[in-house]
């Protein structure tokens, strides 16, 4: 159960439920949009690659065997002790606070799949991406994978019941103070939990003024994970690239 004093995903991102619930999102879209990001930065066989918050390290894997050099950091100690088992002379995992700097410089970081706009304030946003900034070698490109704000509010599934791994988990999702919110409530070994996840519904201005604050460069924004040009009514996804 989620206490009072933890943020959301310190308490939830280390649970075993979290794993479970998500257990089935789509590896072939990840393993696509991780070849056409690769391609398109025109990383060469054994660049340097920075997955940050990469949770039990799919994507770090996927990388790795496409022929990279991949560091992947998360502040769960669970899901990098789960990780740690892949690694190889070319793969690492360590515990690291992604509002930190990693003590390292890469050809690219990557942040995948809405692994930012956790935090309460403006403060570790800006944070976040200056550490960024400090881990990217002269050339590299920071990469940030959000969702699309407008996007999700005209599509927003208030309620639904998930039933995974003979667990029933049952969301709510509700906009409130320009957070996106999650509420997940099941039962589980005749005891009740409860975990809510929530995430600024940051937009493409938003990521510009961070951007203009810190001093990096945008230099392309996409839509989708076929890497097609941003619509803010219409894309899934806003996907930004910089350095």
């Amino acid at each position: 159960m989620q206490k009072e004093t933890e943020n959301w995903y310190t308490a939830w991102f280390d649970t075993p439920f979290y794993h479970i619930l998500y257990k089935d999102r789509d590896y072939q879209e990840a393993g696509l949009f991780m070849n056409n990001l690769t391609a398109f930065l025109n990383l060469s066989k054994g660049a340097e690659i920075l997955d940050l918050a990469c949770g039990k390290g799919r994507h770090s894997n996927y990388l790795n065997k496409l022929g990279f050099e991949v560091t992947g950091v998360d502040l769960s100690p669970s899901s990098i002790k789960f990780a740690k088992q892949f690694e190889n002379e070319t793969l690492h995992f360590e515990v690291h606070d992604m509002c930190l700097p990693f003590p390292k410089k890469f050809d690219a970081v990557f942040n995948l799949f809405t692994s930012f706009g956790y935090f309460e304030t403006e403060f570790d946003n800006v944070r976040t991406i200056k550490s960024i900034k400090a881990e990217l070698k002269q050339d590299g490109f920071g990469v940030i994978d959000f969702l699309n704000a407008t996007y999700v509010k005209k599509h927003l599934v208030p309620v639904e019941t998930k039933e995974v791994d003979g667990i029933t988990f049952y969301i709510k999702r509700f906009i409130k103070d320009n957070y996106i919110y999650k509420d997940i409530r099941f039962r589980y070994n005749h005891e009740d939990f409860f975990f809510t996840e929530k995430v600024k519904a940051l937009t493409l201005s938003d990521f510009k003024a961070y951007f203009d604050e810190v001093g990096v460069t945008l230099k392309n924004c996409f839509g989708n994970y076929n890497l097609d040009e941003f619509n803010e009514e219409n894309s899934q996804r806003l996907i930004l690239i910089f350095n």
